[in-house]
């Protein structure tokens, strides 16, 4: 490390070089290097390029602050020329003479520098022309005092106000701080780069220890706070004022969003700028809804995003429609009612969220009268059993969704479901032509025909700029859906989400759904050190949305590095988990209320999609539910003193046991029905917050690298497997060694305990036989002579 104090003079350190060390210290006049230990060639080598490095700074350093000096001089300079050139003839300031009039300032700077660095006391009036008048010196000495102003700001410059300049005046350069080369800045402290060494976040830090003094209990009196911790926006009601914070508090955060400039990353994504560093991509599912009108705003590549999005939906439109009406029939020629969508993660959360909101919402009823839609994402067989249950192949339809096409789980289901057609309706290519959809890249597509797809009419696109777990807008969600309720109630749902983004993209921070929310993760998880979450959705309907937001938020933002190649010092990340009210209370809430302190979004409806009302009740069922939604929230902040407990007549010893601490931070999200607009809506709200926290802890999130390593090594245990397997076929000795004892026994265990359990037909391969039964046994196809193997596909 070099260390440099303000006036760029270095300072005592020990460096460290292999093994070896010594002391340096220098002033302006001289250098002193004690050796404490020997040092070899390398490690000279080594010191050399340390020295070489330190030098170069601070030549590159003084080279741009003396060229920035005389050009900030050399404006001042013209300024005063101008002065001369332009008083008038009558005024008691006029200069009079020529240019060398004007000579005695050209060497003010060296004298007001040298002043200052002995610490003498500057005067802006000691330096005038001679034939100025020294009673009125307002025009020249006011040009001069803003020239030494800029002058004095500079020299007292701080290294980091330096690395913020050069930061924001070009990152793109080949150096960084200071004038250093990038290739050797790497090995310099970046802790410069971190958020939490900003002002900003420094307050913040600062301002929990008042917010440690309050209580929520308290803070729920101040009518004018609750008053101002309110947003709505198109149905959405947010209240926010049982959270740990105070309208300064808010301040605090809004200061924090304008230094990590927000406004401008949100608007950087929207416009399609490739703020996926990682991967060098665009970040624009909000195209995926935005209007028709916008066709010609948004460009990747040269391409016209929103004019690909509505070529697609238009696509899907017209083929979804087709099959519902009966126009485009599978193999047989039978109508095509079922549909099994193959996917997996964003893929499929995502999609079976929309999928559980539509299926008791009243138009998705009528709309999917005569229709059904399963997910298929686990690998494990079983789910292959559980999807393809009952259903006749004849009139089922297999929506494949990956976007590469390589994905291994997502990939082996749709070759078993491939296998389950041609078992079925034989080993004619038009069975997949006909029975077979791709959702894929158009990167892809070459891999989606070698599967067999029919890509002129039986494929639909998606791009790079769509991550997975923000791809339900896409056709990921798109076609599925379409399929089962029509297009038009999808486009609905459209509308919702494009309702919230464009509220997103305009409403000042303050009344900002998403930031709010966005915002007051970051205080809850980098300050208060809460680093878990959970979603509450007051609605059997959104059962799924707990695990929808488990993915988006933890594979978002579960990072540990910035933008800037640093390590985070912040917490970062929340662990999400939820279930449904009230069938969360009887599961967890315990720990809600008397364990960890576990911040909580309560999500309700004003109207539920069903209600009912028995008779003798003076409650519906949805007031019953909602009842719970509005006190929960009360419980978890005000919670029940000692003195509470005690008055109910509680006996003494147990008194500790039933008193609840209270001071529980929750938001609480009212809508007023969960329809597809609703159901839109929510979703927007909860993509844009994982964005905003994010944005705020400068880390990328709309990379996964960290699912990577995983799939690697499963990639080397299924080579262990195989070899196995064929030992095994061979009589042979089936032992493994997977690298790590731990691991070479567990495995060995799994192979000698599961001998019996996989079917080996040819050297090398490896074949997993699935129980097929239930469809041959029960719904077998009226008129059909193709069979299946029989238990088999």
């Amino acid at each position: 490390e070099i260390l440099k104090d303000n006036r760029s003079s270095y300072l005592c350190k020990t460096i460290a070089i292999g093994s070896s060390t010594f002391e340096t210290s220098s002033n302006s006049n001289s250098t002193t290097m004690t050796f404490v230990q020997p040092i070899g060639r390398r490690q000279w080598s080594l010191f050399l390029l340390t020295i070489f490095t330190a030098c170069f700074s601070q030549i590159r350093c003084f080279t741009s602050q003396l060229s920035l000096h005389k050009q900030r001089w050399g404006t001042h300079h013209r300024s005063l020329l101008n002065v001369r050139s332009t008083r008038p003839a009558d005024d008691g300031e006029k200069l009079k003479g020529t240019d060398p009039s004007l000579d005695h300032l050209t060497h003010a700077p060296q004298q007001q520098q040298q002043q200052h660095l002995n610490g003498e006391k500057l005067d802006i009036l000691h330096i005038q022309s001679d034939n100025a008048q020294p009673h009125q010196p307002s025009g020249i000495a006011k040009r001069w005092h803003h020239h030494h102003q800029a002058t004095v700001s500079l020299l007292r410059r701080t290294d980091r106000d330096t690395a913020e300049t050069a930061e924001e005046s070009d990152e793109t350069t080949t150096t960084e701080k200071g004038g250093v080369p990038k290739i050797i800045s790497q090995w310099l402290p970046k802790t410069r780069h971190l958020v939490s060494k900003t002002p900003e976040w420094k307050r913040l830090q600062k301002h929990v220890e008042h917010i440690d003094s309050t209580h929520l209990r308290d803070l729920l009196q101040d009518k004018i706070r609750c008053d101002e911790m309110i947003a709505e926006h198109d149905g959405v009601y947010l209240d926010f004022s049982r959270q740990r914070a105070t309208l300064e508090t808010m301040d605090l955060l809004m200061d924090l969003a304008e230094k990590q400039d927000l406004k401008g990353k949100i608007d950087a994504m929207v416009n399609g700028e490739k703020i996926n560093f990682t991967e060098e991509r665009a970040v624009l599912h909000t195209a995926l809804r935005t209007g028709r009108e916008k066709i010609g705003t948004v460009f990747v590549d040269g391409e016209d995003a929103v004019a690909e999005v509505y070529e697609v939906l238009d696509q899907i439109k017209a083929f979804t429609d087709g099959v519902r009406s009966g126009d485009i029939r599978g193999y047989t020629g039978k109508r095509l009612r079922n549909i099994i969508s193959v996917g997996i993660g964003g893929s499929y959360l995502g999609p079976e969220f929309l999928h559980e909101c539509l299926k008791t919402e009243p138009e998705g009823i009528n709309s999917a009268l005569g229709y059904s839609l399963r997910f298929l994402s686990n690998v494990d067989p079983v789910d292959v059993e559980r999807a393809c249950a009952d259903l006749d192949p004849e009139e089922t339809l297999i929506v494949i969704v990956s976007k590469t096409f390589t994905t291994a789980e997502t990939m082996l289901n749709a070759r078993t479901m491939r296998q389950w057609l041609w078992d079925f309706m034989g080993n004619d290519k038009e069975v997949v032509r006909k029975h077979v959809v791709g959702c894929a890249s158009i990167s892809s597509i070459e891999k989606v025909a070698d599967f067999g797809i029919d890509t002129e009419n039986y494929f639909f696109r998606f791009w790079d700029w769509v991550g997975g777990r923000y791809s339900v807008c896409s056709a990921a969600g798109a076609v599925p859906i379409s399929l089962l309720y029509g297009f038009d109630l999808f486009e609905k749902f459209l509308l919702g989400a494009r309702s919230i983004d464009e509220h997103f993209i305009t409403a000042p921070f303050n009344k900002n759904i998403p930031v709010l929310l966005g915002l007051l993760g970051v205080w809850n998880m980098s300050f208060l050190g809460y680093n878990t979450r959970t979603t509450l959705p007051y609605a059997e309907a959104l059962l799924k949305l707990p695990a929808h937001i488990q993915q988006l938020d933890m594979e978002s933002n579960g990072k540990c590095m910035t933008k800037y190649n640093v390590e985070v010092d912040y917490p970062v990340g929340e662990v999400d988990f939820g279930e449904p009210g009230t069938n969360g209370q009887h599961s967890f809430f315990q720990l809600l209320h008397m364990g960890q302190t576990v911040p909580c979004d309560f999500i309700g409806f004003v109207q539920s999609q069903h209600d009912l009302c028995l008779d003798n009740e003076s409650l519906s069922s949805h007031d019953e539910l909602m009842s719970n939604f509005f006190a929960q929230p009360d419980a978890l902040a005000v919670g029940k003193t000692i003195d509470e407990v005690r008055a109910e007549g509680t006996k003494e010893e147990l008194i500790p046991h039933k008193t609840f601490k209270g001071n529980r931070p929750s938001s609480s999200l009212l809508l007023p029905k969960l329809t597809a607009y609703a159901t839109g809506q929510l979703l927007a709200i909860y993509e844009h917050r994982t964005a905003v926290q994010g944005f705020i802890w400068d880390i990328n999130s709309f990379d996964q690298w960290g699912v990577e390593l995983g799939k690697k090594l499963a990639i080397d245990i299924k080579a262990h497997l195989c070899e196995a397997r064929k030992a095994q076929h061979e009589d042979e000795d089936s032992t493994v060694d997977a690298g790590s004892p731990a691991t070479s026994r567990i495995l060995n265990y799994y192979i000698s305990n599961s001998e019996n359990s996989v079917c080996y037909d040819e050297p090398g391969n490896g074949l997993t036989s699935v129980t097929r039964k239930t469809h041959i046994e029960h719904h077998p196809p009226a008129d059909n002579s193709l069979k299946g193997k029989d238990g088999k596909i």
